[in-house]
């Protein structure tokens, strides 16, 4: 499919894809060749911000949202889902505290029998998650969870799993929710930074000057505070990523504006006509053309005259 670019493709359409870098790569590279206008849609690891939350009914809200937007949404086999948490590390021990037993409220005590959260699609992505868990230092790291069989991926949560390894680097795309500790939650902007643009950044964080530096610090394909998912949910907001994460939006009106050319079409009069735009010119035609391009026609009109110079 992606070596025979219809007749069609060629002209005007945009190929929209919801896939990983390396699959872009090879889309882009088929559409090159006919110049055709590609729209990306990929995910570069989607983050989560949780600040020291005080209130209670806070908290709970918060971990319904995260675990919802993790586990909830295609067990996690979603572009938008959540990727990987990032807390302080004063933080992390309630954290793990409230998303314990909020995962079998939510999913069920046995998620083989659950029907609150998906099966993983194929075997080969059972396998390919199987494979980012039996890392030696990433098994290491797994503080809930961590079972699996070939119809089933058990909900599995990690704390700081090495940085280096896959689960870290490339897209989960499944059931496991690493959590990354940071020495103050500030250190998040920096972090998140060193890596690829993703899809979605969610905030969940009461301090409204951090909330700011987030948004004016980081780039992503959108930001969402104290939630998940809504954002594509809503057709009045434009749905695209970044660097890594794509580029491209649709959505709503948004759409129709991706996949349409906007024609610009110019009408002059021959009644007026500016004498200045033709050669031969000189430092006059000069002074003319810089009064006219800021709009200044006062000027124009004095230096046509012979009443103002350089």
């Amino acid at each position: 499919m992606v070596n025979r670019i219809s007749p069609i493709l060629k002209a005007k359409l945009i190929i929209q894809l919801q896939g990983s870098p390396k699959m872009a790569q090879i889309i882009m590279g088929a559409a090159a060749k006919h110049l055709t206008p590609v729209t990306l849609e990929l995910g570069a690891k989607c983050r989560a911000i949780i600040d020291s939350l005080s209130s209670s009914w806070d908290k709970k809200i918060a971990m319904k949202r995260i675990l919802s937007g993790k586990f909830g949404n295609c067990a996690g086999q979603v572009c938008i889902g959540i990727d990987y948490i990032l807390v302080d590390k004063t933080f992390v021990n309630e954290l793990v505290k409230l998303i314990k037993p909020w995962i079998p409220k939510m999913l069920g005590e046995n998620p083989k029998e659950s029907h609150s959260i998906s099966r993983i699609v194929k075997k080969n992505q059972f396998l390919r998650l199987k494979n980012l868990l039996d890392e030696p230092m990433v098994k290491k790291s797994i503080i809930y969870g961590g079972s699996s069989d070939e119809d089933n991926c058990e909900p599995t949560v990690l704390l700081d799993p090495p940085l280096q390894s896959t689960i870290m680097t490339d897209e989960i795309f499944g059931p496991l929710l690493p959590i990354i500790t940071l020495d103050k939650i500030e250190d998040s902007i920096e972090f998140i930074n060193a890596m690829p643009k993703p899809l979605t950044i969610y905030s969940f964080i009461k301090n409204e000057e951090f909330e700011r530096k987030i948004t004016k610090g980081t780039s992503s394909g959108s930001l969402v505070s104290n939630d998940t998912i809504i954002q594509y949910a809503a057709d009045t907001l434009p749905f695209g990523g970044v660097g890594q994460s794509g580029f491209g939006r649709y959505h709503g009106k948004f759409s129709f504006d991706t996949f349409s050319h906007e024609k610009a079409i110019a009408r002059r009069s021959f009644l007026t006509d500016i004498w200045f735009r033709y050669s031969p010119w000189s430092d006059h035609t000069l002074q003319l053309f810089r009064s006219a391009f800021i709009f200044d026609y006062l000027s124009v009109v004095l230096i046509t005259l012979g009443l103002k110079w350089a």
